[in-house]
């Protein structure tokens, strides 16, 4: 697809980027994009942080490119854990498109409202695949951003009958189940804690800023998906060991499991597991190189780190819809 401008950068703003992106759109472009990166048609170097002064946040960038479609670029972005006491999001960044002929800028795009979609989708990919078919009852832990957005995508996936929230502050579990229970006409029950949250819950998705285990291994049911996304550096978990050694555990990037999941490698320091238990990425699943649930009493894992390849797959969708609708604002450097 040819820039209609060459001299110029598209500019997308977050409400350009939530009007097009949807939830819908960003599943498919993920399960298409996670299936290229386990056969290799995608460069995706481990992301570098560096820690602001101060210790308030992060900030990283995360670079990468893509066969298909192709693409490369990189996302710029901060978090901040405490911007969600200020009422902001954690994690706030740009996406930036380069042209893949002359690798020129051709795009800069939003990157938290790219990075809260197209977390969710990564997800509802993973449960989809992942997940028992009859799964009904979802467990989500945090009240954040991610559980807004988590919520949106299981409906996609999942025909949910039950849906239990739980987060550290009472008041924002009781505010996400008002806005979100009436936004996607489900019923939603406020958990006073953890363990009753994902008490027989087909499905849970941890979207936590925990950096110490919520979730224990003694909790899970038999046939439970668990999705643990909220920690995302080695130091940090949101489960226990217990968890990681009871479930048939899947990453979306070997790579960066290896060398960023938490859960994952407090497990192998502790001797309970070997980096074997890690049994490969998604993206081998969805393609049918890999099984992932065997019975219906399996306990299976989905480790989400975030890769740029799924930033880059959200924005070539939002490039393609702006080719068509011209929107967005368009600058010379």
């Amino acid at each position: 697809m040819q820039h209609p401008e060459p001299d110029t950068v598209l500019i997308v703003p977050a409400a350009d980027v939530c009007r097009v992106l949807t939830m819908p759109r960003c599943i498919e472009a993920i399960d298409q994009v996670m299936r290229r990166v386990s056969q290799g048609k995608a460069q995706l170097p481990l992301r570098n942080f560096v820690r602001v002064p101060g210790g308030a946040g992060l900030f990283g960038a995360m670079t990468g490119c893509i066969e298909e479609p192709l693409a490369f670029g990189a996302k710029l972005i901060s978090v901040f854990p405490r911007n969600a006491d200020r009422g902001l999001p954690s994690h706030n960044g740009v996406v930036l498109v380069m042209d893949p002929g002359t690798g020129r800028v051709r795009a800069i795009m939003d990157g938290t409202s790219i990075t809260a979609i197209r977390t969710a989708a990564a997800t509802a990919v993973a449960t989809r695949a992942l997940a028992r078919p009859d799964s009904r009852s979802l467990a989500i832990l945090g009240a954040g951003e991610q559980a807004v957005t988590h919520l949106e995508a299981m409906t996609h996936v999942l025909e949910l009958r039950r849906v239990r929230i739980w987060a550290r502050s009472s008041e924002k579990a009781q505010a996400f189940a008002r806005s979100e229970g009436a936004r996607h006409a489900v019923p939603l029950e406020v958990s006073a804690s953890v363990r009753e949250a994902v008490d027989g819950a087909d499905v849970i998705c941890a979207v936590t800023a925990a950096r110490e285990p919520i979730l224990r291994g003694e909790w899970l049911a038999p046939g439970t998906h668990v999705n643990l996304v909220g920690a995302s550096q080695a130091d940090s978990r949101e489960a226990d060991d217990e968890v990681v050694r009871r479930g048939r555990y899947f990453v979306d990037l070997r790579l960066s499991a290896v060398n960023e999941a938490g859960e994952l490698l407090h497990a192998i320091r502790a001797g309970l597991v070997t980096e074997q238990h890690l049994l490969g990425e998604i993206g081998a699943v969805l393609d049918g190189r890999l099984t992932g649930r065997r019975t219906g009493e399996d306990i299976t894992i989905y480790k989400s780190l975030g890769i740029a390849a799924q930033d880059l797959a959200a924005a070539h969708v939002i490039l393609d819809q702006a080719a068509r609708e011209r929107f967005g604002i368009r600058v010379r450097l």
